[in-house]
């Protein structure tokens, strides 16, 4: 058999009545194809008492020849994962590197240690007063109670024979059976075999539909999966609200659970999420009991040999709200309250820094920014600093282990651009052991799955730091949802929390220019990305100035050409000299032998080039366990980040951001030459209308346009056009460019 997990169990929690007939197919395919008898699937299958018959399974199951592509127990375990069935670690199993451990906060049963509760009938036996005290127990007097007393047998089960009795209400039945005691004469007659049944809402007297239900006011809770007596105690245990709890005289107890919904829409997400609990404790509730208006066992009525009875009544909570709020505070691990007043002597030691000034050792930092700013770099020079216990962009660095989460580059360029790094930042790689790469390119999960592998890995391994690279590929949810990112970014809280690390990872800025805006909210998606973090530091490019390009490609030439005059013995160069490109050319053109001077051209080629590449960004910072820093400026000289020492970056303005007077300008430019191109249009439709499509002369032109003839003498000459000296019109001038302004 392929599968370790007992596909008996995950049956449990799938409806065969809910399925559609290829759906039930693939089940049989992939029972059988796992070693399981055909007993297995038949049984199952006799929960659908509709569509059920005899000999079926059997017929099919001779059928199933194999094929190519054979349907496996996984289209079983899927069914049973979509209806709640979760998978965790059996007894003698031992956990894979991939195994998901989720801690679920709703299992309140120890299974292993269940004991049973037995159930016993009542001592007296009184059928009309079992009745009654159900209905005074569930119903208002004035409420209409619907009951099926007839039942029809097939192949063995008894079924309700039809929609029954629901046109008289709890009053008048409790009082109908006080006064005379006989079941059968006001309700009916029920079968001996077959039993009765009593539907547990309230109806409004005109059907039998969910559409009929008037108070949404109670569940069923029915599983036949285990013993009577451990259901029993599990319902105890749950705390379930019931109301009533009946035995049905056969394996199962019918729970009616207090749901107080005030409409239908409400009444399906409470069932789902009682349902939800009690199969995470070991009930398997028949989720074809799931309507508001489904039929529940009556008690005080015989069935076979045995007879359907009230076991109890108003057990567990009182209400729903009082048994949602147990369910989920009675096993948090949230720490206790504690007072400010015993801790204020003995208070605890602040968490080292990893990076100086801007993070402590086990808190979280995102560094955010566009495509272009080389965040991925920066997480690398970052890994190397940690490594070596150098610094990085400025700050010292604490040393130690580091684990690198790839999540996008395949594992040989990854591995390249370590090296890569390390040779461009001049590191000697005496710690390289310090640095863990996990290479999950085609592999990653999302972060709520991805945490608790990641946990299970680095539990013993004393990392200082994990940095995940990039986020978007594990991100769950909607980025621009406040709840989902909050969830999202609470998985980074329990590596920190598990693991004693800092957790440090990047994201990328919204759209548009950044300049203007808080280094808070440039980064995309909901807010909760730039608040969450102890650390944020935000990466915005400069608009560099051509003046400062020319500049540091003049630098470029002359360092070139001082080192090779240097390095020939040609020292007697002015100071003038030395900084301009020029003047140092024409030294080495002059000094330097041909074949040195070749090399010397290539290199500044080569620098001019890396000049016009590299780019220039200003690095801010929100923090929240220390004072802010002063922006630093950096040259992204790939594939490291410089810090500029020279300072030549400090007044250059960001991308999207000018001072207001410039802003100005600008909109007074916009302003005129929207102008002119209105005024070069009025003009050209004056030529072409003013004569009929003729030249017009200048008399026809200022007629026309109502302006003085010096304005439109100037226009004449601005627009491209000139006065004929021979019939004194108006054409173009071929001699001179058109749009001279």
């Amino acid at each position: 058999m392929e599968y370790e997990i007992d596909l008996n169990e995950a049956l449990t929690y799938i409806d065969p009545a809910e399925l559609d007939y290829q759906t039930w197919v693939n089940v049989g395919m992939a029972l059988k194809y796992e070693g399981y008898s055909v007993s297995v699937w038949d049984n199952w299958s006799r929960r659908d008492i509709y569509r059920y018959h005899t000999g079926e399974c059997e017929k099919k199951w001779e059928s199933f020849n194999g094929s190519a592509n054979p349907v496996t127990g996984a289209t079983i375990v899927q069914l049973a994962k979509d209806n709640g069935m979760t998978f965790g670690c059996g007894e003698g199993h031992i956990l894979e590197w991939d195994d998901y451990i989720e801690r679920d906060d709703h299992v309140i049963v120890d299974k292993k240690w269940l004991e049973g509760k037995e159930i016993s009938s009542p001592a007296v036996w009184n059928p009309a007063q079992q009745i009654i005290t159900y209905l005074e127990t569930l119903f208002e007097q004035n409420e209409n109670v619907g009951y099926v007393m007839q039942s029809w047998e097939r192949e063995g089960k008894f079924l309700p024979a039809n929609k029954g009795n629901y046109d008289r209400t709890a009053g008048q039945l409790i009082e109908a059976l006080s006064k005379c005691g006989d079941i059968g004469g006001v309700l009916g007659d029920s079968s001996p075999q077959g039993g009765a049944w009593i539907r547990f809402n309230p109806l409004d007297g005109k059907g039998v539909k969910n559409d009929n239900v008037t108070e949404y006011r109670y569940a069923l809770v029915e599983s036949d999966n285990i013993d009577i007596e451990r259901q029993n105690a599990i319902i105890r245990e749950l705390e379930l609200p019931v109301a009533v709890l009946v035995y049905s005289g056969s394996k199962s107890l019918h729970a009616i659970v207090r749901i107080e919904a005030a409409n239908y829409d409400e009444y399906r997400k409470r069932v789902d999420f009682l349902y939800n609990i009690c199969q995470k404790n070991g009930l398997s509730p028949d989720t074809q009991n799931r309507n508001p208006s489904r039929l529940s066992r009556l008690p005080g009525v015989q069935r076979g040999n045995s007879r359907q009875y009230i076991v109890d009544t108003n057990i567990g909570k009182a209400s729903w709200n009082e048994w949602r709020e147990w369910i989920e505070g009675v096993n948090d691990d949230l720490p206790d309250t504690e007072s400010m007043a015993a801790a204020w002597d003995n208070l605890p030691e602040l968490a080292p820094p990893l990076i100086d000034g801007v993070l402590r050792q086990g808190h979280k930092m995102l560094i955010a920014g566009p495509s272009k700013a080389g965040k991925s770099y920066a997480l690398t020079e970052m890994c190397c600093a940690i490594a070596e216990g150098g610094n990085w962009l400025g700050w010292k660095c604490t040393q130690g282990k580091v684990l690198y989460v790839n999540l996008e580059l395949d594992r040989a360029s990854c591995l390249h651009r370590f090296k890569d790094v390390y040779t461009a930042l001049g590191l000697p790689p005496n710690n390289l052991a310090n640095i863990d790469i996990w290479n999950l390119r085609g592999k990653s999960v999302p972060m709520d799955k991805l945490a608790p592998k990641l946990i299970r890995r680095a539990v013993k391994k004393n990392y200082i730091a994990v940095i995940v690279d990039p986020i978007y590929k594990v991100i769950t949810g909607d980025e621009n949802s406040a709840d989902q990112m909050a969830h999202f970014c609470n998985q980074f809280d329990k590596v920190c929390t598990e693991l004693g690390c800092a957790v440090i990872y990047c994201h990328h800025h919204s759209k548009g220019a950044q300049g203007g805006k808080r280094s808070m909210d440039r980064a995309s998606g909901s807010g909760v990305f730039a608040r969450d973090p102890d650390a944020l530091l935000d990466l915005i490019e400069l608009d560099i100035p051509d003046t400062l390009l020319k500049e540091e490609k003049n630098k470029a030439v002359c360092n070139i050409c001082y080192d090779a005059l240097m390095r020939n013995g040609y020292s007697d160069i002015s100071q003038d000299d030395m900084v301009t490109a020029k003047a140092m050319l024409e030294h080495a053109e002059k000094r330097l032998p041909a074949a040195l001077l070749a090399d010397v051209k290539q290199r500044i080629s080569a620098a001019e080039k890396a000049a016009e590449s590299r780019t220039a960004w200003r690095i801010e910072g929100t923090l929240r366990e220390f004072p802010k820093f002063s922006p630093v400026n950096v040259w992204f000289d790939f594939p490291v980040h410089r810090i500029d020492i020279v300072g030549v970056l400090k007044n250059v303005d960001t991308e999207g951001e000018r001072a207001p007077w410039q802003k100005a300008a600008d909109r007074h430019k916009q302003s005129a030459e929207k102008k002119r191109d209105k005024n070069r249009v009025k003009f050209e439709n004056a030529v072409n209308l003013s004569n009929m499509g003729e030249p017009p002369t200048l008399e026809m032109l200022t007629e026309y346009l109502d302006m003085s003839g010096r304005t439109v003498r100037d226009w004449i000459k601005r627009y491209g056009y000139k006065i004929d000296k021979n019939d004194g019109t108006i054409i173009k001038d071929e001699s001179v460019a058109e749009n001279i302004d």
